[in-house]
């Protein structure tokens, strides 16, 4: 089965497609994709829906490696906010 594996950044973004048995779970994919960005992966996910390792995969699938959130949404709202209101 065709699986992608794809790690995005602002403004890049790195995309594999790998070759899988049947039954290969996410972390079959992670590993034959070897995109190497273990560091900075702090999840998983299918087509967008949070994935565990062991997430069995269907052909098709796309495999998005997540990464940590560099500010919490809330905070990121508030600063918004503030700088709309001239502050």
């Amino acid at each position: 089965m065709r699986v992608q594996v794809v790690i995005a950044w602002p403004h890049r973004f790195l995309q594999r497609e790998v070759l899988l048995e049947e039954g290969a779970c996410v972390a079959d994919a992670v590993r034959a994709a070897a995109l190497g960005h273990d560091d900075e992966v702090a999840g998983f996910a299918v087509f967008g829906v949070a994935a565990a390792p062991a997430t069995p995969l269907r052909d098709g699938d796309r495999v998005e490696l997540l990464r940590p959130l560099q500010l919490d949404p809330k905070e990121a709202r508030r600063r918004r906010a503030q700088r709309q209101r001239g502050g």
